[in-house]
């Protein structure tokens, strides 16, 4: 019998209605043949709420208690998608991360996942039960409950889809696929058809907000096919896969921004080895992920350091940037929070020259100066001024996808 993992967000289980259209989806999948596993995530608005409650007593919530109140949100709503599926006749149980089991390491807000048990799930399924598994948390080794951070519920998602060796892990949401860009931003934004898990993994981890980038490190490593598609409709979505040949003929495949970054600037800072060790490990030591750095030309012995952070690290990191500057006497830090991330990626970028070119040619002629680059194989960012990103994302994706015409070299 096939197995269909299924995750349904926020808007997808946004209110009582709602969650009764998505109890018949699973009970037509089930009526299908197939047995199914459902995640789901907090209903709409309920996260931010209860993080809200949190920050109303504290600026700097403890995590673990922070975890406690969170992870309540998808327990309220796997057990009324459970309850919908019961009333339409179909056996469903509701399961928390802690109860699966769904083993993580101990990072509070930010957890990875090390392992799942299985066993609990598949004797529920051979009891012929839908089975409806709490996103976005886990449990500690120690028995504290855990989340997975945002988005967290797609990383469960294909997680879970592992574990069993399900033949599809499918991915409802409030869009019908994965577009070339912000369709909000980009009116003639496309949906792709299909997209690599390493195009997809660039996508995700520079602003495209449909998957999580773990979620897809997952699929990529354990070969997990994931179907992205509207939760309102049947229509085929984007499928991520393995790459193949056909995938390198786009050059282009999407244009990602990312408004939720912070650059942190350490300046004059003395210029002898050592001192980036020193920076870039007490952020390590505390957990906080650095994307992009520059170094400026050293001038009369010293530099300047800029990294840029998520926002939400962002009060921390400038902390021990501070701190570190003041050991190693560096003169001041400077905090950016109006910068956009802006970002074209694609397979195709590793055979075909020039894309760097025509990207800085683009923002040259709409006037946007460029602060830091950043590259891959397949990707290449840049760092602007926050008031220029959706021009930067309409004119990028009018020069690389609406204006190409097949498989073209650009020098």
């Amino acid at each position: 019998m096939p197995l269909i993992v299924q995750k349904y967000g926020g808007t997808s289980v946004g209110n009582i209605e709602r969650i009764k259209n998505v109890a018949k989806k699973i009970k037509k999948a089930v009526d299908e043949g197939n047995q199914v596993v459902v995640v789901s995530s907090a209903m709409t608005g309920e996260t931010d709420r209860l993080i809200g409650l949190t920050r109303e007593l504290s600026n700097r919530p403890n995590p673990r208690e922070q975890d406690m109140v969170v992870a309540t949100g998808e327990q309220v709503a796997i057990g009324l998608v459970a309850i919908a599926l019961q009333e339409l006749g179909v056996p469903a149980i509701s399961l928390t991360g802690w109860q699966v089991p769904i083993i993580t390491d101990n990072v509070h807000t930010k957890a990875r996942i090390k392992k799942i048990d299985t066993h609990r799930i598949r004797k529920h399924l051979d009891e012929g039960k839908v089975v409806i598994v709490a996103g976005f948390q886990g449990v500690s080794e120690d028995g504290d409950i855990t989340t997975l951070g945002r988005g967290g519920s797609d990383t469960s998602a294909v997680a879970l889809a592992a574990a069993l060796k399900a033949d599809v892990c499918e991915i409802y949401t409030d869009v019908p696929g994965v577009f070339t860009a912000d369709p909000r931003i980009v009116e003639n934004a496309r949906k792709i058809p299909v997209i690599s898990y390493e195009e997809m993994m660039e996508m995700a981890s520079l602003g495209s907000k449909v998957m999580q980038i773990r979620s897809v490190e997952f699929g990529a490593k354990y070969g997990v096919k994931i179907h992205v598609r509207s939760s309102f409709n049947d229509e085929e979505g984007t499928w991520i896969m393995e790459e193949n040949e056909e995938m390198e003929k786009v050059v282009v495949r999407g244009i990602s921004h990312e408004l939720k970054e912070s650059r942190i600037t350490v300046v004059r800072v003395p210029d002898k080895p050592g001192v980036a060790a020193k920076l870039f490990k007490a952020l390590g030591d505390k957990n906080i992920v650095v994307d992009m750095i520059v170094q400026n030309v050293s001038h009369k012995g010293f530099t300047d350091i800029s990294f840029t952070v998520n926002k939400t690290d962002a009060d921390y990191a400038e902390e021990i940037a501070r701190e570190v500057a003041k050991e190693v006497g560096a003169e001041d830090v400077e905090r950016n929070d109006k910068i956009a991330k802006i970002s074209v990626v694609g397979l195709g970028m590793k055979t075909h020259s020039g894309v760097a070119g025509k990207m800085f040619e683009v923002l040259y002629k709409e006037g946007i100066n460029i602060y830091a680059i950043s590259t891959s194989e397949i990707k290449i960012s840049c760092l602007i001024d926050e008031k220029y990103a959706e021009l930067a994302v309409r004119a990028l994706h009018e020069a690389f996808i609406e204006n190409m015409e097949g498989d073209i070299q650009y020098e």
